[in-house]
């Protein structure tokens, strides 16, 4: 996958950076401050937290507690921002690259007051990932694969720091060490690598859920990764335009908003195709579910309505729908 465009931004971002006395102090506590409570907003709503973005906002910042919330949650909400605190301070020191001892050390600041029988310790027991077909390591071989992945992950300068964070995040969730807690351990391993290379951290939005974990599912039963890829390259980009545009006094808005989700008949009649078609183009890839119902309908976001005039518009010109996706696909890199 191409990351050109992602180097690019952060070279516009470095050279803000460098530019005379650099960015105001005030701007990046302003920036980390709202990455703070939008990280451990989405981390934890990815994994099932109910809190909302302004309920995470005062468990975070003011330590207030929210009613209805259960103490769990509100553990998550504070562990996570300090875990992501000493991720920064990790990041910023010459070698970044964390060693097994560190990477059990972040996974007990998450797990700290939750399961302290389990936190920074690799799980002794079998696994699944609930409605996954993926198969786990055996945990006897946990040690071993952990202590590969950490030698994997001091060689890999080759890498793109983007392809690097993806890839580390892509093969810690693999091995699922923990018995809890590796999705967020993950996410915030990505990040230190891209704080630790100039990139501000990649947010994984709410509504980017399902894709994101059928992209991860798909890659681990031996599929492509390039769906992966693709979210983890879209939460950069996101990041890399949000301190971009805070520089420029351009106005923040939150990664997951509160836009309408569309059942697939509102789609089709907005779009003029039949739920038979937009059904078929979702099952080959053309068009993402934002996210399912309890009763397990599919959701679209307001932009699958452009993702589905691309389609018409290509089909016009008679391309293939493998074409189409190919194309669609060589759009977003």
């Amino acid at each position: 996958m191409n990351f050109s465009h992602l180097t690019e931004k952060k070279t516009e971002l470095e050279n803000y950076r460098n530019d005379g006395e650099g960015l105001p102090s005030a701007l990046v506590k302003n920036l980390e401050d709202w990455f703070r409570v939008e990280l451990t907003y989405t981390s934890n709503a990815i994994e099932g937290n109910t809190l909302t973005r302004s309920e995470t906002a005062l468990v975070v910042e003011k330590g207030l507690t929210v009613g209805g919330k259960s103490i769990q949650e509100h553990l998550e909400a504070s562990n996570h921002a300090y875990a992501l605190d000493w991720v920064r301070e990790l990041a910023a020191q010459p070698d970044a690259v964390p060693s097994e001892n560190e990477l059990l050390q972040l996974h007990a600041l998450i797990l700290r007051g939750i399961d302290d029988q389990h936190a920074g310790r690799y799980r002794d027991v079998t696994v699944m990932i609930s409605g996954s077909s993926v198969l786990l390591p055996n945990p006897f071989k946990v040690p071993e694969l952990m202590e590969e992945f950490i030698q994997w992950l001091a060689s890999s300068t080759n890498l793109h720091p983007v392809e690097l964070a993806a890839q580390a995040h892509y093969r810690f969730v693999t091995i699922h060490p923990f018995i809890d807690g590796n999705g967020r351990t993950a996410r915030l391993l990505m990040n230190l690598i891209l704080i630790s290379h100039g990139y501000p951290p990649a947010i994984i939005s709410k509504r980017d859920r399902l894709a994101y974990i059928k992209s991860l599912e798909k890659a681990q039963l031996g599929g492509e990764q390039d769906d992966y890829l693709k979210i983890i390259a879209k939460a950069v980009d996101r990041s890399l335009d949000i301190y971009l545009k805070a520089i420029k006094g351009e106005d923040l808005a939150p990664v997951d908003d509160h836009q309408e989700l569309f059942k697939i008949g509102a789609i089709a009649k907005a779009s003029e195709e039949t739920v038979p078609t937009i059904r078929y183009w979702t099952k080959e890839g053309l068009l993402t579910v934002a996210e399912l119902t309890a009763s397990n309908y599919a959701l679209y976001a307001p932009e699958t309505l452009s993702r589905i005039k691309q389609i018409q518009e290509l089909k016009k010109e008679r391309f293939t729908l493998s074409e189409i996706k190919e194309r669609l696909l060589s759009d977003t890199e």
